[in-house]
């Protein structure tokens, strides 16, 4: 006997149940993006190597340890992508679709990451993102925070979640900042534990948001970026905060949150929870105005966001808030001589009056008792029953099935779809 073949560790099959919920959330996500008329772009799963090592950076452990990185039969470099914006910007500079003009855009799909596997975080992973391109102002920031708010809202979870935010001014007010906190940082190096250390001269700003408590409890005394902003940062912050208040969007300030990337610039912001404990980050984003540029586009203000969707996943089903929802609406079961066929014809005939059901015929044959049995099983609403009797009549008789009570109705054939809409419009 041939040895099982299994999945590859940290990359999971999504069952029939499981699909059931992701059809639901994913129907939350693109009907929010495209009613802010935001439009969708795909692009491919695999990219040049090079792309992510400049947009990431070679110094970063996504690019020196998680990525999936390949050669070729062609001898190209190539790797599968970590993370959805260095590839959404390629497009956009490759197809000249943000030459002086905005594009307002989203994308969903997986993204790969050889990481340790544990809750909420896999190899394979599945992320939404939105990135805007070609607009500066305060307004647009406001604007996709607004939407990430508005699809937790309509999840049900957005009391579960807190919005962190924070400003990290320009490259150099940045500059400014950095050079104050590693000399603070190596003031005090030897109390800072190994990841602290080698990050303090490579890249100091990921200190701030350091897991270790004897770190944090050291950082209470560092400098704070906001001493090192300027008045036309301030003023872009300032009016953000305006707008997410007026929105009725409650936020924390968080002057730890920061990105370890050059190109990030002005507004970061995550939407965090205490319900999943480490793995608290269900969403983050904030402005990159110059990656464009870094990967050799023209100078262009962008900003957007990413939301995981197994980290969503995983707090939608922690609070409850999501279920598995019957795929089957109508089940067609019948019972006579070449009744087969004719179930089948009726099932067809239906799914063409009725498309916003979701119709399954009986096969493989069965008294009735079995066949109702394989209906309730698959959680089906209503039975359509073909018999004898029914084909003889030119009839159909409908069974209320999630109310055992309800008398079963005989009707004509011309009437069954007004009946089947009838008894299934508040189901």
């Amino acid at each position: 006997m041939s040895a099982v073949v299994q999945a590859i560790r940290g990359m999971n099959d999504l069952l029939p149940d499981d699909t059931s919920m992701w059809q639901q959330v994913e129907k939350v996500l693109r009907e929010t993006v495209q009613a802010y008329g935001y439009q969708e772009m795909r692009m491919p799963i695999v990219e040049k190597t090079n792309l992510f090592s400049r947009a990431i950076g070679e110094v970063t452990d996504v690019v020196e340890k998680e990525m999936y990185s390949f050669i070729d039969r062609s001898g190209d470099d190539l790797s599968l992508r970590p993370e959805g914006t260095a590839g959404c910007v390629r497009a956009c500079i490759e197809h000249n679709l943000i030459v002086n003009q905005e594009q307002r855009l989203w994308y969903m799909g997986p993204m790969f990451r050889h990481e340790r596997p544990q809750k909420g975080r896999y190899r394979q992973f599945h992320q939404m993102g939105v990135e805007v391109f070609g607009l500066e102002g305060p307004d647009v920031d406001a604007e996709i925070i607004a939407m990430s708010h508005s699809i937790f809202k309509k999840l049900g979870i957005a009391d579960d979640l807190q919005l962190q935010i924070n400003t990290l001014g320009n490259s150099q007010e940045r500059a400014l900042y950095r050079e104050k906190l590693v000399k603070y940082l190596e003031e005090h190096f030897e109390e800072l534990d190994e990841d602290s250390k080698r990050r303090t001269h490579t890249n100091p700003l990921r200190v701030l948001d350091s897991k270790d408590e004897n770190v944090q409890r050291l950082l209470v005394n560092a400098p704070k970026l906001s001493e090192c902003l300027g008045a036309e940062t301030t003023a872009h912050f300032s009016r953000l905060l305006q707008m997410l208040s007026a929105l009725g969007i409650k936020y924390v300030i968080n002057e730890k949150l920061v990105r370890g990337l050059d190109y990030y610039n002005l507004t970061v912001f995550e939407w965090v929870t205490t319900a999943l404990g480490a793995q608290g980050t269900v969403c983050g984003g904030g402005r990159y105005d110059t990656l464009v540029e870094l990967l050799g586009g023209k100078p262009t203000k962008a900003v957007g966001f990413g939301l995981g969707l197994e980290r969503l996943m995983l707090l939608l089903t922690t609070l409850n808030k999501i279920s598995i929802r019957p795929h089957v609406d109508v089940y067609v079961v019948g019972s006579g001589e070449n009744i087969d066929l004719k179930m089948l014809q009726l099932a067809d005939n239906l799914r063409e009056q009725l498309p916003q059901y979701r119709i399954m015929t009986h096969c493989g044959g069965g008294n009735f008792k079995k066949q109702f049995k394989k209906a309730d099983r698959l959680g089906a609403k209503v039975a359509v029953i073909l018999g004898e009797n029914e084909i003889a009549n030119h009839t159909v008789t409908l069974k209320d099935l999630l109310n055992q009570d309800a008398p079963q109705q005989e009707c004509p054939e011309t009437q069954v779809v007004a009946m089947l809409n009838m008894l299934l419009k508040d189901k």
